[in-house]
């Protein structure tokens, strides 16, 4: 099966419906100067949807719903660590974006929008399988 991964993040794809369109969040991360999911590492002890939840919370503003667990990726990570991600499709129920260290800029696109803006393969597939292309 592999080594196991030393890095342990989860997140979400943050969807929308706006005027009969569905609609993803994206977030722009300063820090790589990409564009991707919400995501991000467990904290200890962490379960894996409470993870999620937080992540997309503290990076989106939104208080999401969970829905049905997506495909998850695992690939090294920028310090060559194993890490594996688990992906939730969330509705968001409340909340506001804000400007800040993690995410700089939040933008609710339609799911063809969001394979061209998206940085890396595995969020875009991730897309592909929420139907956008």
């Amino acid at each position: 099966m592999g080594a196991i991964p030393q890095v342990r993040a989860a997140g979400g794809l943050v969807v929308q419906e706006r005027e009969g369109e569905q609609q993803v969040a994206v977030i722009h991360r300063p820090r790589y100067d990409d564009w991707s999911l919400p995501k991000g590492k467990l904290h200890p002890g962490e379960e894996w949807e409470a993870g999620a939840l937080r992540e997309v919370r503290e990076e989106t503003g939104f208080e999401c719903e969970l829905g049905d667990e997506l495909e998850s990726a695992t690939y090294l990570d920028r310090k060559g660590r194993r890490k594996h991600v688990r992906y939730w499709l969330m509705r968001p129920i409340r909340g506001e974006f804000e400007p800040g260290d993690e995410a700089d800029e939040l933008r609710w696109v339609p799911p063809a929008e969001a394979q061209e803006l998206l940085t890396y393969d595995h969020d875009r597939a991730l897309i592909r399988a929420l139907g956008g292309g």
